[in-house]
């Protein structure tokens, strides 16, 4: 009987301690309240915050290679800040006046057509002694015009060349010192108007050879023409010899 009772209390005692066990540590809050950490949501933090940094750095990134875009394009349009087109020019326009103070027989087509009919033409026949010198003295003049021209035309370009050896080092300067596209660009164009002018002043001096070596030639050309006639002329038979009174003393005596 008292076996039976002691197994009773037992049992009531064990029903009585399990949910004292399984239920859970109730705390005031007045008096104390417990951090709970978790791992697997602390990992998932830290993942999410690593790549919102890298969305950001990534952002920078483009930002950065956008910025260094705009910047290159402005250079590629930034326009070179030197020209050497007004010192060109004048070059160019020295040549030209002095290829249009040219003597006597000039650049003209009519001109030139001109002078060949009447003064490098045929000799006439029917000319006298007096306009046959007068001609050959014409073609002489006209020739030693030509080589004064042709010397001052070389004189100028001589004188373009100190200009064209200055523009083509500042030029090259530009050129090593481009900072974009364009700049570099025009910076070769403007090389490429420099050599323009200088095949400019070659074409004037070759021009103006040429001028002064034609007129030399027709001047001989003429010259024989006209010594043929001249030659014609001497040999030609003329009046003989006629007799006639000849007074020693004007007053008779």
């Amino acid at each position: 009987m008292i076996f039976r009772r002691s197994r009773a209390a037992l049992f009531a005692a064990s029903i009585l301690s399990i949910p004292v066990a399984l239920s859970p540590v109730m705390v005031q809050p007045a008096a104390a309240q417990w951090i709970v950490y978790d791992p697997t949501n602390y990992v998932q933090n830290v993942l999410s915050a690593a790549r919102a940094l890298e969305q950001i750095n990534n952002q920078i990134t483009s930002l950065q290679n956008e910025a260094t875009m705009l910047i290159n394009q402005a250079r590629n349009l930034a326009s070179l800040p030197y020209s050497s087109l007004q010192r060109l020019q004048q070059s160019v326009q020295r040549t030209q006046q002095l290829l249009g103070q040219a003597q006597r027989i000039a650049y003209d087509v009519q001109q030139i057509d001109q002078a060949f009919t009447t003064t490098y033409g045929n000799v006439s026949l029917s000319a006298t002694d007096q306009q046959l010198v007068s001609q050959a003295r014409e073609r002489w003049q006209n020739t030693v015009g030509g080589l004064q021209d042709a010397m001052r035309v070389q004189a100028g370009v001589v004188g373009n060349i100190d200009t064209n050896r200055a523009e083509m080092s500042a030029l090259i300067g530009q050129s090593q010192g481009a900072t974009g596209a364009l700049q570099a660009a025009q910076a070769g164009n403007q090389l490429l108007a420099l050599q323009a002018q200088q095949l400019a002043d070659l074409t004037a001096v070759v021009a103006a050879n040429g001028r002064a070596q034609a007129l030399s030639d027709a001047e001989r050309a003429a010259a024989a023409e006209q010594g043929r006639e001249q030659r014609r002329r001497f040999l030609t038979p003329g009046v003989g010899y006629q007799p006639g009174n000849a007074r020693m003393f004007p007053n008779g005596n």
